[in-house]
């Protein structure tokens, strides 16, 4: 019986026991690590990372996924940025166009977004065609078209952005000593509307319904294609509007930009339980990953550990977390 619930506490609790025992190191290594001025900037760090998991979340609950994510965050960044400069800017890349209202650039980059999401869903749910496959390809096709526009810009780092747009991006409120960066308002509002439509609407019980078994969700009279369409061209605006707030945040944009964002997203989904095999996930949790995987990210850094074991580990913590997930739902079937 001991071992059997040891086991079992393994199963559902053995990844946060690791990620535990990754934040005492790194404290006992540094404990001025645990201060108000890190806690600002992980806050800040997991506010885009937190938009981008919330997109990739929706998907993994209907147990499809998006590695074209990361490169749709570098398309809109880039888009954004070059739409975004300062007119005092000798290198201003579109000089003609004068300055845009940033609500406008929020439109073009979401209307972007969401034609690249509209073309996965059609493709995954009309011509049944694998998410895993659809998306490595199109997470090629939006690089090439990122590479190229960013070819035409200058094929060099694109900053010098408006005033305006390094205020909406890089402001904060100041509470003591504390800073509040605005991109975490940012990230609270889009995290309340996706639990409204997680919870409060047909449109989340309906994907719920798909994650959870398809067939029987198209036999209860759920639109089965239009959910994953829908669900993919919404995650496709939560990328570009995060793309755009990276810009922002960073203070340049290139192709390279949101490189393996998605494997953070995805794994952040995973680590805060939202499940592969379907129909099972939180906001609270997809939450709680981000903030996870940053303080594990930024804390690493922080006492210097090389970025090549940093890969190593989120490599394992990964593989780690879904096949304590696998071992789950084994479990329950």
């Amino acid at each position: 019986m001991n071992v059997s619930k040891t086991l079992n506490y393994l199963k559902n609790g053995g990844i946060y026991v690791v990620l535990f025992i990754l934040l005492m190191i790194i404290i006992i290594k540094e404990p001025t690590f645990l201060s108000l001025n890190n806690f600002s900037n992980i806050l800040t760090q997991s506010a885009v990372r937190v938009i981008i998991a919330l997109g990739v979340a929706g998907l993994i609950v209907t147990q499809g996924t998006d590695l074209s994510a990361g490169r749709q965050v570098g398309l809109a960044a880039v888009i954004a940025a070059t739409l975004l400069q300062s007119m005092t800017n000798v290198n201003k890349v579109f000089p003609a166009i004068g300055e845009m209202p940033i609500p406008v650039v929020i439109l073009i980059v979401c209307a972007v977004g969401a034609l690249i999401g509209l073309i996965n869903g059609i493709i995954i749910a009309k011509l049944n065609v694998t998410p895993f496959i659809t998306t490595l390809g199109t997470m090629i096709i939006v690089y090439g078209i990122n590479s190229l526009y960013y070819d035409l810009a200058g094929a060099s780092p694109i900053a010098g952005f408006d005033p305006r747009f390094s205020s909406f991006t890089q402001g904060y409120f100041k509470l003591g000593t504390f800073k509040l960066s605005y991109l975490v308002i940012y990230a609270a509002i889009a995290t309340a509307l996706v639990w409204v439509l997680w919870n409060k609407t047909k449109f989340g019980k309906n994907i719920f319904a798909i994650g959870g078994n398809p067939e029987a969700a198209k036999v209860s009279g759920v639109n089965v294609t239009v959910n994953l369409i829908l669900i993919y061209m919404l995650s496709g605006i939560f990328y570009a509007f995060g793309g755009m707030l990276e810009a922002g945040r960073i203070g340049s944009a290139t192709n390279n930009l949101g490189f393996m964002y998605e494997l953070d997203a995805i794994a952040a989904c995973v680590v805060g339980g939202v499940s592969f095999s379907g129909g099972v996930g939180t906001v609270l949790g997809v939450i709680t990953g981000v903030i996870i995987f940053t303080v594990i990210n930024y804390g690493m850094t922080y006492i210097g550990v090389s970025p090549y074991w940093q890969f190593i580990i989120k490599g394992a913590i990964i593989i780690m977390a879904v096949a304590l997930d696998s071992l789950k739902y084994a479990k329950k079937k």
